[in-house]
């Protein structure tokens, strides 16, 4: 980067427990054993206050996670290919992703990465903890978003939303992707026991964050925390996209 050319400032706004927006700019990389030729920051996690641990990877050329990505018998891990393609793994299946492509991998499956396609891929990575249900069990899930079909947000017809994984109860958590052509809006702030870490694939808007309204814009990465007020507006000229986690299909724990 080199010497500053202003003051220092920054976008990011940090409320641990409750939210976060973190701006690509203040990133730093962090070594995490296993990974590779790649450029990899952690975004939310538990010292946020999240209950997952969210992670932006850029993988570079030959680029790969050798010692497999979680693969514990009670953590549940997912990819999404933001740019780019790699080869990934569920064990012993084997996966080609391209943009759009993903791989959810159930508790005690290892995820394995490699890029060697010739230019840099990035990757949205998740891990945490599932929460067991009897009699229930997920499995090994892949697909491109781009070849699912969009479908009316709370019947309006200027927001869509895609979902990722099967809404089967075995899982106990999903991934969405949620568009807002310009000008749209959600149809209520909401306030709810779930929380979320979310990256913007593309456009600009308005956040609605425990009531403060930030601007956000393509790269930036959005954490919000259980009960948080939440809620967006798009503005500029193309459509405000994120891919975003939702905790579901369990009780709350005493």
């Amino acid at each position: 980067m080199g010497y500053p050319k202003d003051l220092l400032s920054s976008r990011s706004i940090i409320e641990h427990g409750k939210y976060a927006l973190i701006a690509p700019e203040g990133l730093v990389n962090n070594v995490i054993p296993g990974f590779e030729n790649c450029i990899i920051s952690i975004l939310g996690s538990p010292k946020l206050g999240a209950s997952f641990v969210d992670y932006i990877v850029t993988m570079q050329n030959e680029g790969k996670n050798t010692e497999g990505f979680g693969g514990q018998e009670d953590v549940e891990t997912f990819v999404y290919v933001i740019e780019g393609k790699i080869k990934a793994a569920a064990g012993e299946q084997e996966f080609e992703l391209e943009e759009s492509g993903y791989l959810y991998c159930p508790p005690g499956t290892k995820m394995y990465l490699e890029n060697n396609w010739g230019e840099d891929s990035r990757l949205f990575l998740y891990k945490q903890k599932y929460r067991p249900l009897k009699g229930r069990k997920p499995w090994v899930y892949s697909n491109h978003a781009n070849k699912i079909e969009y479908r009316n947000y709370d019947n309006m017809h200027n927001v869509n939303i895609k979902d990722l994984l099967p809404t089967d109860i075995d899982f106990d958590m999903n991934f969405h992707i949620l568009s807002f052509d310009p000008a749209a809006c959600h149809p209520f702030i909401e306030t709810h026991v779930q929380e979320h870490g979310a990256y913007l694939l593309s456009g600009e808007g308005m956040y609605n964050l425990d009531n403060q309204w930030v601007p956000v814009k393509k790269g930036d990465y959005i954490f919000m925390g259980p009960y948080v007020h939440q809620a967006a507006y798009a503005v500029g000229r193309e459509n405000l996209t994120y891919v975003y986690s939702k905790d579901c299909n369990r009780d709350a724990a005493l």
